[in-house]
């Protein structure tokens, strides 16, 4: 392995233990006590032999007792631990003891520096970036005119400088990362919310509609029942008791379901009305509607042999038109439609397009519309696709199958 893979290996284990470091809930505690031991050890051992009440010149603590350096070393680490408390409080203390060692014409310890840019890093990640300016600005003035004025320290004092800005911008960066990652779970979470809400609202609007129809084929089970118990002569009374029972098996489940409709009513907020459900049959009075309504031309155009269908399936595939008109209308105002009806074989196919602007271009969908449509679809067995026409516009297409309902 090249030395430059090695490198790249022990930065990702470096950035990959800091993570691990980080992500533990009170490893600012931890630290906090372990620069406070290591920054007496690092006092210490600096202090000149001969007298253990000043430092030597040349130790990072120069021109201070030990016993002042060892309060500096300290305030400026074990502070740390109050971050939770309050982390500006911290902040202060550190950057205060920091500014004296400075003061007293020394070099800041390895432990200071650190615990000097933990806790610049902490006020990045949980206060607004101008919070930390106040404690970044004597390190830029240290900078510009750094005491001693000697090469190296000036050096240091840009260094610090460095160090200190880099650890509110790291720290800043990812409160900014962590707020973004909130926001976005929380529009995910709504706009589910909203789908789902949509979704319920839709199902049960559904449910209503087939309610009326399958009350009808419930109702016509009960009337042609009792009708044949009466009406048939020498009927044995085996036969007329079975009869009754499914007239009575058939007004009993009539019950239940204007019960469970009377349910979905009160939750959807609406109210019962008796108007029969609309079929194909009413299609040519929505095609008018939507004619003189948008001031567009809107055709029907029918393929096929026409027979009477399911009063679920002509249902759904009216549903399906009309909120493809209304859709038309609110996203292609002044566009034509076609209206497509194919009676072929086992399916009915269905096909609403326009000649309008097309789906927007950001792709977003035009409401729950389109929700809507797919749940009638898939309610009946069937299937149901959207996107841009070829000769451009939007295509609404759905293949919904077709069991033949005899006249009577």
């Amino acid at each position: 392995m090249t030395i430059v893979g090695r490198m790249r290996v022990l930065i990702d284990q470096a950035v990959a233990g800091g993570r691990r470091v980080t992500g533990a809930p009170d490893w600012p505690t931890a630290a906090a006590v372990l620069l406070g031991l290591f920054a007496m050890v690092e006092v210490v051992y600096s202090a000149p032999r001969g007298d253990p009440g000043e430092l030597d010149a040349q130790s990072p603590g120069a021109g201070l007792t030990l016993t002042v350096a060892l309060l500096l070393a300290l305030g400026a680490t074990l502070p740390l631990a109050l971050w939770r408390t309050s982390v500006v409080a911290a902040a202060a203390t550190v950057t205060v003891a920091n500014l004296l060692t400075l003061a007293g014409d020394a070099l800041l310890t390895v432990t200071a520096v650190a615990a000097q840019l933990i806790v610049l890093y902490l006020l990045g990640l949980y206060r607004p970036r101008r919070v930390a300016l106040p404690f970044v600005l004597p390190y830029a003035v240290y900078a510009v005119a750094p005491y001693g004025g000697s090469i190296d320290d000036r050096h240091v004092a840009v260094l610090l400088l460095a160090l200190t800005v880099a650890a509110v911008v790291l720290g800043s960066g990812r409160r900014a990362h962590r707020e973004a990652v909130e926001r976005d779970a929380s529009r995910q979470a709504m706009a589910d919310s909203l789908l789902e809400h949509a979704a319920r609202g839709e199902r049960a609007r559904i449910a209503r509609e087939l309610h009326d129809v399958v009350a009808h084929h419930i109702s016509m089970i009960a009337v042609q029942a009792e009708t044949a118990r009466l009406a048939t002569a020498g009927m044995p009374a085996e036969g007329q008791k079975r009869l009754l029972a499914i007239g009575d098996t058939a007004r009993a489940a009539l019950t239940e379901m204007r019960r469970l409709l009377g349910v979905l009513r009160e939750d959807a907020g609406t109210e019962t009305t008796r108007k029969p459900q609309p079929g194909l049959e009413q299609l040519n009075e929505l095609i008018d509607e939507a004619r003189d309504s948008a001031a567009a031309s809107t055709r029907l155009i029918v393929r096929g042999n026409v027979t009477s269908l399911d009063p679920g399936i002509e249902l759904t595939a009216y549903r399906i038109v009309q909120e493809a008109l209304t859709n038309a209308r609110r996203h292609a105002p002044g566009a034509a439609v076609d209206v497509e009806l194919d009676y072929a074989g086992a399916a009915l196919r269905l096909r609403v397009r326009d000649n309008g602007p097309g789906p927007p271009g950001d792709g977003s969908d035009a409401g729950h519309g389109l929700l809507g449509m797919r749940e009638r679809a898939a309610m009946v067995g069937g299937a149901l696709s959207t996107g841009p026409g070829t000769a451009g516009g939007f295509v609404v297409e759905a293949t919904l199958p077709t069991p033949r309902q005899d006249a009577e």
